[in-house]
């Protein structure tokens, strides 16, 4: 038991619940493993208990806790009524600014320092973190695209999607179909080498994107690299042409390391062989001052790694953290140099994503242009070197055995801890919104659920003997919907799979809304069956899809049973398991047709596409996501979860119902993708959203079916 207090007291669960009325016990052993990444000693029953002792006094000591969260609205901003008479108090707003006493209503927004002083000599500081009540709502409904960037390629993409491409599939579907928003995988900094991983969900860094998405010559000092280099610049466009036209013309897959290698030696051509004009050398001073040290950080994490290596806990001591590391480039010209040329790639990407996301709000997207932030980062990527008091070692994120999967899953992450964020005011998180929200209309969050907790495996154990760790909720929130306010910028959480009892409830409280995906909205508490659309809640994104998930086309025709079972991914019976699909389809089918959404009859693919998404339209959400190769036919998934070498995960062009790549050229000119968005357009803005949707709900919680 005393372990068991220790551990609580940390927010590490001994016991968790994988489903309804089921509670599994979680080992002595895995406990320990984590208390110990979290600082603590819990070795030995006498390390356990000078440990809970030591804890037990810091709460007695302790004037505040170490933070504060108010939310604006609720109720009037005053100091903790429990404390001692005479306590003396000092607010430093996140501005500077000084306010005394217990006047706290007129503090503004923000993430302040509260010092307390009691008579007897007791002193403490906490964070406050004063934020809105809620993020900001869409004005009205919308209809958006949702989209893997790498896998959108144009005639002048360097073999895969970039933010030139972007920026046109902006432009075209605001303008021409009337799209709300484009939502993207995320753009995080990819580890530097090869072969690299090509996931967008496990990056080097969260808070800086990827180079390797610029378009190169709309950088302006292409235009203006000199005779001396244009003939080697002219090499490196025949190689990109040839990159390109394997991938749409031959068959060939993805390959991000050759595409950033031709983009490395063109951009070493362009930023080593052309001055910056004045004001552009202005700007991207201004950028040096705004981003600080955690853009040096990653910058010169970036170089050390071109002559390193990425596997920094292996190389030279003094260059394993961020801070020793500053000498070694101060002592050597060519690696400040290195330095300098990746602060400027960062600058470079920044500036083409402000240009796609104002091209975005030109073409009258309400929303525009909305990123992904990943759960976490690569063990021996930049965020992990630079902020490695944030994170815990020898820790990995995952998640427990389900119905889904037995063994659980370890997804290679080492998780943060929440006791250092708690310590550091939050400062990583805040850093890490603040620069994925500059450019966004919205913020999509992957697993949203690890705001309160996540399952954290020890390394060298299973993913069924990991535990829950818990999170300050209540603070990683207020900070989201302060930033997001900031921005002007919705919140989107990917909620799908387990969820916390009441996490739907608070995330929904504070604005953030859900993702509903049509496949799995049924009755679970009552009948089972599909949950008619009037029942879905309204403060979500409806889609068909996801990126882990199968394509419609796909699953309408059964093509996802039969490439699990070709993989071996499937246990069952072939045969069984290809009927239970075809009687699941039906009975999506014959919903459609007696709600009159499929007026074409059976037999008709791309009219059952259209069906789905009129069973979107019809449900109250106030974003409807189309993924994009639904659109136009493709029946091949981006990710097949489960899968490395078995399956082409995260390197598929977009393609027709042949396979065949489509180009955003032939994809902007394609009839069955202008049929679709067509039919969105039309219904999403003649759709009158200010009435009738307040009590829509969403599956499991209490719904029936009809």
């Amino acid at each position: 038991m005393t372990l068991a207090r220790l551990a609580a007291r940390h927010g590490v669960a001994t016991a968790y619940s994988p489903s309804e009325g089921v509670t599994v016990p979680v080992s002595d052993a895995t406990v320990v493993a984590v208390l110990g990444a979290l600082g603590v000693d819990a070795t030995t029953p006498e390390a356990v208990a000078a440990a809970l002792g030591a804890a037990e006094r810091a709460d007695r000591d302790r004037l505040l806790p170490r933070t504060l969260v108010h939310r604006r609205g609720d109720e009037p901003l005053h100091p903790p009524v429990d404390l001692p008479s005479g306590t003396r108090l000092r607010v430093t707003t996140e501005e500077g600014a000084v306010v005394t006493g217990r006047d706290w209503e007129r503090l503004p927004l923000g993430v302040h320092t509260v010092a307390a002083q009691a008579p007897d000599g007791r002193t403490s500081t906490s964070t406050l973190i004063v934020s809105p009540a809620r993020v900001p709502a869409p004005e009205r409904r919308a209809y958006g695209l949702l989209v893997q960037l790498y896998s959108l390629l144009s005639q002048r993409s360097w073999g895969m999607g970039d933010l030139g491409d972007l920026r046109e599939l902006a432009g075209w579907a605001g303008r021409t179909h009337g799209a709300g928003f484009i939502q993207v995988n995320p753009l995080h900094a990819g580890v530097p080498g090869a072969p690299t991983d090509p996931s967008p969900y496990r990056p080097s860094s969260r808070r800086f994107p990827d180079p390797v998405h610029l378009r190169i010559e709309e950088i302006p000092e292409y235009a203006l690299v000199g005779p001396e280099r244009r003939e080697e610049l002219d090499r490196i466009l025949a190689e990109a042409a040839e990159l390109r036209e394997r991938v749409l013309g031959k068959g060939a897959l993805i390959d991000r390391d050759a595409v950033w290698e031709v983009k490395r030696r063109a951009l070493e051509l362009v930023v080593g062989g052309v001055e910056l004009g004045p004001g552009r050398r202005a700007d991207f001073h201004d950028f040096l001052a705004d981003r600080g040290r955690p853009l040096e950080d990653h910058a010169t994490y970036q170089a050390l790694a071109e002559r390193h290596g990425h596997h920094w806990r292996e190389g030279p001591v003094v260059l394993r953290g961020p801070r020793t590391a500053e000498s070694a480039v101060r002592a050597d010209p060519e690696l400040a140099a290195r330095v300098d040329f990746h602060c400027r790639l960062a600058w470079l990407t920044d500036r083409q994503l402000a240009d796609a996301a104002a091209t975005a709000r030109e073409a009258g997207m309400a929303i525009g242009i909305v990123h992904d932030l990943a759960v976490g980062v690569h063990p021996e990527g930049s965020d992990a070197w630079a902020q490695q008091d944030a994170f815990a070692t020898g820790m990995s994120v995952g998640a427990p055995p389900d119905a889904f999967n037995s063994r659980g899953q370890d997804w290679g992450l080492p998780p943060w801890r929440p006791d250092a964020l708690a310590a550091a005011g939050y400062a990583p998180y805040r850093g890490l919104l603040r620069e994925l929200l500059r450019h966004a209309g919205a913020l999509r969050i992957d697993h949203v659920m690890g705001l309160f907790r996540l399952w954290w495996v020890p390394e060298g154990h299973e993913p069924t003997e990991g535990t829950y760790v818990r999170y300050d909720a209540e603070a990683m929130l207020a900070v989201l919907v302060l930033e997001a306010h900031r921005a002007g910028a919705l919140v989107i959480g990917e909620d799908l799979g387990t969820v916390e009892p009441g996490v739907r409830e608070e995330l929904a409280r504070r604005g953030v809304f859900g993702t509903s995906v049509l496949w799995f909205e049924r009755d679970w508490a009552g009948t089972g069956r599909p949950l008619p659309p009037a029942r879905w809640r309204r403060e979500c994104v409806a889609t068909a899809t996801t990126h882990d998930l199968p394509s419609t086309a796909a699953r309408l025709s059964g093509d996802h049973v039969a490439l699990r079972h070709r993989l071996g991914l499937a246990d069952g019976d072939p045969v069984r398991d290809r009927a239970a699909d075809a009687a699941e389809t039906a009975e999506w089918l014959g919903l459609f047709r007696r709600l009159g959404l499929l007026p074409e009859g059976e037999g008709d693919e791309e009219a059952a596409v259209r069906a789905v998404h009129r069973y979107l339209l019809a449900s109250p959400a106030r974003m409807v996501g189309v993924w994009l190769p639904d659109a136009v036919g493709d029946r091949r998934p981006q990710n097949l979860p489960g899968t490395w070498d078995e399956y082409p995960n995260w390197r598929l062009p977009l393609a027709g119902p042949d396979g065949q790549p489509l180009t955003l050229e032939q994809f902007a000119a394609s009839p069955r993708a202008h049929a679709l968005l067509h039919e969105l357009h039309t219904r999403t803005a003649s759709d009158d959203t200010a009435d009738g949707w307040g009590s829509a709900r969403t599956a499991p919680p209490g719904a029936r079916s009809v």
